[in-house]
């Protein structure tokens, strides 16, 4: 009788053991951390939230850092999707699967009040090294032209240099370095003689942009080609995505997923494929 309580004290302890372990497992999920560009970041973050809307129990969390640190936390494993507004060396790419989730312009941004309208890129490559340094040697008024840049390790900064500079061509020294696009617009926006160059998918009306070339950066032009100055939004992952993140890497291929990226302002392109 007493050997008969003791099994029934055990099995009903099992039981209720087994009932909490799976009641705190029910609804839990692996967390998903997103590091890397300041320029994929907010588009990363709204990706997110309207995700959530439909699976509010995932756990995402999204951070900058630049694309140089995206691309090391891909490698290395601390973050789940590392991010990148730059194309990978081949000797950054191994191990890594890349998602080309859509185009981005990288647009000349002016203070609303300056009066140039286009820049040829020969005329970008030569205000950005310092060669032209006042606004009337390109049709503005006069004033000393103040070139705002990126950060070292910026995807922009490199898109942009690889598109308009050449390798013996480097920024002026005395340009003013900002940490992020946003950054870059405040400082536009508070100097009539500022020029900087910022993401198209983060451009706002309170400044002004110039088309390059005659091409002026909108959705088409940047879709067909014909708009120059754009580069690539990277997720990138160590080998193959899983349970969660494989699960949010599909929704973002999804209808509902490019619905976003369309409202973001990330253009498709036929190089674009996740």
């Amino acid at each position: 009788m007493k050997n008969m309580k003791k099994i029934t004290t055990v099995a009903i302890i099992v039981f209720i053991v087994s009932g909490i372990t799976l009641l705190s497992g029910f609804g839990s999920s692996e967390r998903i951390d997103i590091v890397g560009s300041t320029s994929v970041q907010p588009v990363a973050e709204k990706l997110v939230e309207a995700y959530k809307e439909t699976n509010p129990d995932v756990k995402i969390n999204v951070q900058g850092g630049g694309s140089s640190v995206g691309i090391k936390s891909a490698q290395d494993g601390t973050a789940d999707i590392g991010t990148s507004s730059k194309n990978l060396k081949d000797s950054e790419k191994q191990g890594l699967t890349e998602y080309n989730i859509g185009q981005d312009g990288i647009v000349i941004a002016v203070n609303s009040k300056n009066p140039v309208n286009d820049l040829s890129k020969e005329q970008l490559k030569e205000i950005f090294s310092g060669k032209i340094d006042n606004w009337n040697q390109v049709g503005g008024h006069g004033g000393k032209i103040n070139v705002i840049t990126r950060e070292a390790g910026s995807g922009t900064l490199d898109a942009f240099e690889s598109i308009v500079l050449n390798k013996n061509t480097k920024i002026k020294n005395d340009a003013i370095v900002q940490s992020s696009t946003e950054a870059v617009k405040q400082s536009v926006k508070q100097d009539e003689n500022a020029i900087g160059f910022v993401s198209f998918a983060h451009i706002t009306p309170d400044v002004k942009t110039l088309s390059v070339g005659g091409v002026s950066p909108n959705a088409e032009t940047i879709a067909d080609g014909s708009y120059e100055l754009q580069r690539p939004f990277l997720f990138l992952i160590k080998g193959s995505p899983s349970g969660d993140l494989k699960e949010f890497i599909d929704w973002v291929n999804s209808s509902e997923g490019q619905k976003v990226l369309n409202d973001e302002k990330i253009i498709k392109s036929a190089d674009s494929a996740i």
